[in-house]
């Protein structure tokens, strides 16, 4: 039973309209008012907010003592506070010792998650063999790359610590390769924290690129530690479709693995979780499976990208909702019957430089799979690769109860959107 005098649902940043939905429907279903609150930074733009929230709490959220006041008069109706999206995590970490009576995880448990050094470490003590070869770095001397090759390797993969989305996430296949790569991510990565308004040390993590087929999954942790997965997800890298490039292109669910396989996905997966110390929480965790086995690519303390849609439309189920009840704490409702199948796509310009053409969406929208199309660049705007901290011109939700004919529709879908850019 919840408490009475425990109303608000507290969100650090910005929350989804989703998230904002999914909290108001669940209070009308134990006939409950429930208020949605964000708390956030005095720094951010306040009037760039999209979702109707019942209470916007503004502080500078890099001092403790200003959180704790901007909160006090909240304090004992708060039930639940959760946070969205890897730029945000940070702040969530800061705000945690300021609500000491929520379910939470551990500031050091976030801040080890989506510290991308810190999460491989933490992997290797906890199972070296789930987690690839890597190295830390901070300079492209020859001893350093030396050093990578002797410990590492090629191909490998070079990921700046704390950055989501595949940002300047960078596959090298020989030293040259390296060296050049190397030297443009340090340049680009100080102007994507300032554009962030992310306050951490930039680093850099160099590993071992693992050759397989990528899943990912979302899982639910209870106060105590226990797991409740969600259904798999299959992920095609730009670098499968002939991109440079390691974004997620698509995303697709239900996946083709036999249960056998799903179990020891599941199990890797929750190595991971534990081995970071996570509960309260949502953690999206991304998969390689290989010769040998599953390995954990990365993992983070949110839900993954575009989760929400993929698991109500394939299976029925709200991950928004299950990613508040965890936190109350209420058992999440999960369906693994499913529906039909689901897949989000993210779409990049072939060549980068400035969008000269973006056609055929209308056509796209009249596909009998579409479900949901969100533009993010406009004619006359620049398009960069997600290594060089560029974001896709549009994503894409479709959804088919036939399998065989959502696959036609992603291969008309690929056909008819036309994206042409011209140099800067």
């Amino acid at each position: 039973m919840l408490r009475k005098d425990k109303d608000i649902v507290l969100f650090i940043n910005s929350a989804a309209e989703e998230a904002v939905k999914a909290v108001r429907d669940y209070g009308k279903s134990i006939k409950r008012k429930l208020l949605v609150a964000a708390l956030k930074d005095i720094k951010s733009e306040k009037h760039q907010h999209p979702t109707d929230l019942d209470l916007i709490i503004y502080c500078d959220l890099s001092k403790s003592l200003k959180i704790t006041k901007a909160l006090l008069p909240y304090q004992e109706r708060l039930l639940a506070v959760t946070c969205r999206g890897d730029k945000n995590i940070a702040d969530f970490a800061r705000v945690i010792p300021c609500v000491p009576y929520l379910k939470t995880a551990t500031t050091e448990s976030l801040f080890w998650s989506v510290d991308k050094i810190s999460m491989r470490e933490r992997l290797k003590v906890y199972d070296p063999k789930i987690t690839p070869r890597f190295l830390v770095i901070s300079d492209c001397t020859k001893e350093t790359v030396n050093e990578v090759k002797k410990k590492v390797g090629f191909p490998l993969v070079i990921k700046p610590a704390s950055l989501g989305a595949s940002l300047l996430v960078t596959v090298c296949y020989h030293q040259e390769e390296f060296e050049a790569s190397l030297n443009k991510i340090f340049k680009k990565i100080k102007t994507i924290y300032k554009s962030d308004h992310r306050q951490e040390k930039p680093q850099i993590l160099v590993e071992q690129f693992m050759d397989g087929e990528m899943y990912s999954v979302d899982a639910y942790v209870s106060s105590r530690g226990r797991l409740y997965f969600c259904p798999l997800v299959h992920v095609k890298t730009g670098v499968t479709i002939g991109f440079d490039d390691f974004f997620g292109y698509r995303q697709m669910t239900p996946t083709l693995l036999k249960p056998t396989s799903i179990a020891a996905a599941e199990l890797v997966a929750g190595k991971s979780v534990k081995a970071l110390g996570l509960r309260s929480v949502t953690a999206h965790i991304e998969l390689m499976k290989t010769e040998d086995g599953f390995k954990v690519i990365e993992l983070g303390p949110r839900l993954g990208g575009f989760r929400h849609s993929l698991y109500n439309l394939a299976y029925g189920f709200n991950h928004s909702l299950n990613d508040v009840l965890i936190r109350i704490p209420q058992k999440p409702i999960i369906y693994k019957k499913p529906k039909g199948y689901s897949a989000a796509m993210k779409f990049f310009a072939k060549k980068e430089g400035i969008l000269k053409k973006l056609n055929g969406l209308k056509k796209v929208q009249k596909l009998a799979s579409f479900y949901h199309l969100k533009v993010n660049k406009k004619v006359g705007e620049r398009c960069l690769f997600a290594k060089n901290g560029g974001r896709s011109v549009f994503d894409i939700i479709l959804f088919n109860p036939s399998r065989s004919e959502l696959l036609a529709d992603i291969r008309r879908l690929e056909q008819l959107a036309v994206i042409e850019t011209a140099k800067n």
